[in-house]
């Protein structure tokens, strides 16, 4: 949380806030932010660097305090090799493809420009994805989302999208008494573009998580170890079990920010927080903290001797070249700068006019600009050459910053404890109120409350930045993440999902708070072997959304039933199971529905209809959403129903296939 005096923080809240408002209030103390849903995701550590060795955090099922570390998660290696239902990958040169790289070489490509079909993704929802980014420059409902962004997606080594819209620069300053912006003279405006800068607000939290797990992996800090250990002053206020883990994963038991901005002094702020007692017992409870990064960078500088501004310099942008990215910019960065807020009580702590080209959170003000909650600026490219490098297993070109190993613990869900919080070493995971339909359980990434987020999808290879400027003129303008939202649902919708056979197959398409049924015509059954086979593909926001299987008799009235049935994964040769794999077993959902990530792969569904022996029935799938969040949606293919040695119904005979009817549904090729 870029936990400023007046609230002025981005944190997960209720789920059920409809349009996942951060709450901006005047004077408050902390914002509640975007809701939050999840279920429990489980992937391997397996850390085997220097410092990782010493409590070796890898092999099979490990509990790590409460967290569980289940299966392996793959990066780019995997993911470019191409994984089922999720299109070419894409090589080298950004062709798409669906060539594996040579063995023993792991495809690990950096960034060009490239088209939609280079990087392997479809032109139609990256098109879609800046007309819903710009439809939010408009009133929303009563002012702009922002006044501008900048919005990168890519996929591979390609990115396949990056165009700025609005203004880094529109607003003077703004009037509280008529809630309106105060517009600089349109000579004097600057409109957004490519290279814009950007105060990342909370988005620096990853790069101070980055530099921690760097200082793992060569043996200099512990991840289990008492944060005391480092800074025997942190004891106080009863903190002297709080670990290096808990401060990456929030689960530190601090409260999400408190007001050190307004000790004028360095010592004073730390006096501060040495003294602040935990609202919760270490390890009990998620809560989103600035203080757990502030108190990691003040580990960081004790163990290296040197400043978070120059760790951060030295061991990430400098290797990986990312020279647009920094704390405290120079002037001469200025004219290149989105503007932020016209910071003036009460809703801001301090009283400083239009924010522009300076930190805009109060507590990295008051450290001089350099924290570990907030304070780095930097551009979409340099934020895509970071994806790419935690894609790539932590390597870009010639520079490797971190072992595979090590970027494990960042796309590793620590906090299993707490379904719904997800939380690697200092990236989130699995988060619908922003990462919209890229959430997976191995999808990471995190906000800034000035409006910008970063989202990596492993199991895709794709990657999302929106950099946008919404708190300019002013906090209360913004509302909620749907900006975030609309474009991660978009470039999810662009990773194309061939069908299991044949060209085309069944798609619920992606609409919130609707339902979607695809309807086979009325059919006889004889047998007591009669079944209903197809292809199933689904990925729902977890819980909410659904995909049903059910049964109407002819003369048995308007009651659906639900039908159950069993699914069987892909076996080898497939994504996740590698030489000496089996086929899995099938899964039994005898509730008759799914819900939730089924690995983005075809599944092989069968259901018993020998209960409906002698009678005429008719089969549907029906898919419902919520009003809030989405995933990828749900495919059907080949569906076929066998009435004992007869096929009775066959979506591949095009008499068969016209009797079918949809509402909501369409046939789609990808």
């Amino acid at each position: 949380m870029t936990g400023y005096a007046a609230g002025n923080g981005e944190a997960p809240g209720n789920r059920g806030t409809a349009g996942n408002a951060d709450t901006a209030g005047a004077g408050g103390v902390g914002a509640t932010a975007d809701a939050m849903v999840g279920a429990t995701a489980g992937s391997t550590v397996g850390a085997t660097g220097s410092g990782i060795g010493r409590r070796r955090l890898g092999g099979g099922i490990l509990a790590l305090g409460g967290a569980l570390a289940l299966a392996p998660i793959p990066l780019a290696g995997a993911a470019e090799r191409g994984t089922p239902g999720t299109g070419p990958a894409t090589t080298e040169a950004g062709a798409a493809t669906g060539m594996a790289p040579e063995a023993g070489r792991p495809h690990r490509p950096t960034l060009r420009r490239g088209s939609a079909a280079r990087a392997g993704l479809l032109q139609g929802p990256l098109d879609q994805l800046v007309r819903e980014a710009e439809a939010y420059l408009a009133d929303y409902p009563k002012h702009p989302w922002y006044a501008g962004a900048v919005l990168l997606a890519g996929r591979g080594g390609t990115v396949a999208l990056h165009r700025p819209i609005g203004h880094a620069v529109r607003y003077a300053a703004y009037d509280e008494t008529t809630d309106t912006g105060v517009e600089f003279p349109a000579e004097q405006q600057i409109p957004m573009a490519e290279d814009t800068v950007f105060d990342l607000a909370s988005i620096s939290k990853l790069f101070t998580s980055i530099l921690a797990v760097q200082q793992i992996e060569r043996g200099a800090l512990e991840l289990e170890a008492a944060v005391a250990s480092y800074l025997p002053d942190f004891a106080g206020g009863g903190k002297q079990d709080i670990t290096v883990r808990q401060l990456l994963t929030h689960t530190s038991g601090f409260r999400s920010w408190i007001p050190l901005y307004q000790e004028p002094t360095r010592e004073g702020k730390l006096r501060m927080l040495w003294k602040e007692v935990p609202a919760s017992a270490p390890g009990s409870a998620y809560l989103y903290s600035d203080l757990n990064l502030i108190s990691l960078q003040l580990i960081l500088e004790e163990i290296t001797g040197r400043t978070l501004d120059v760790l951060l310099r030295d061991e990430i942008t400098a290797p990986l070249g990312m020279h647009r990215t920094r704390y405290n910019p120079p002037a001469s960065w200025k004219p290149k700068i989105a503007a932020t807020e016209d910071a003036r009580l009460p809703w801001s702590g301090l009283e400083r006019g239009l924010v522009w080209g300076e930190v805009h959170d109060e507590n990295a003000y008051g450290f001089d600009g350099v924290a570990g909650h907030a304070g780095v600026f930097s551009c979409a490219w340099d934020l895509a050459v970071l994806a790419r490098t935690l894609l790539n297993g932590g390597v870009y070109g010639r520079s490797r910053i971190l072992s595979e190993d090590s970027v494990d613990l960042l796309f590793t869900d620590f906090n299993t404890a707490f379904p719904g919080d997800e939380h690697g070493l200092g990236f989130e995971l699995y988060q619908h109120w922003y990462m919209g339909a890229m959430a997976t359980p191995r999808s990471a990434g995190h906000t800034g409350f000035t409006g910008t987020s970063l989202v990596l999808d492993p199991s895709t290879d794709t990657f999302l930045v929106v950099l946008g400027n919404s708190v300019h003129p002013v906090r209360s303008w913004r509302s909620g993440s749907a900006p975030r939202v609309a474009t991660a649902n978009q470039l999810a919708r662009a990773v194309p999902v061939r069908p299991e056979r044949g060209r085309t197959a069944w798609f619920s398409g992606m609409a919130s708070a609707s339902t979607a049924t695809l309807t086979l015509p009325a059919l006889r059954l004889d047998s007591v072997r009669a079944r209903l086979e197809c292809g199933l593909w689904w990925d729902t926001e977890p819980g909410s959304d659904r995909l049903a299987l059910e049964v109407l008799e002819a003369s048995a009235g308007q009651e659906w039933r639900p039908v159950p049935f069993t699914t069987v994964g892909p076996g080898a040769g497939h994504a996740g199971a590698g030489p000496g794999h089996h086929r899995p077993g099938p899964q039994p959902h005898p509730e008759g529905w799914v819900s939730g990530w089924s690995g983005r792969v075809w599944h092989r569904l069968e259901a018993d209809l020998s209960a409906w022996r002698g009678k005429r029935v008719r089969l549907r799938w029906r898919y419902t959403t919520d009003q809030l969040y989405v995933g990828r949606g749900a495919y059907v293919d080949a569906l076929r129903v066998r009435d004992g040695g007869r096929t009775v119904f066959d979506a591949d005979r095009p008499r068969d296939a016209g009797r079918i009817e949809a509402t909501g549904w369409v046939v789609s090729a990808d």
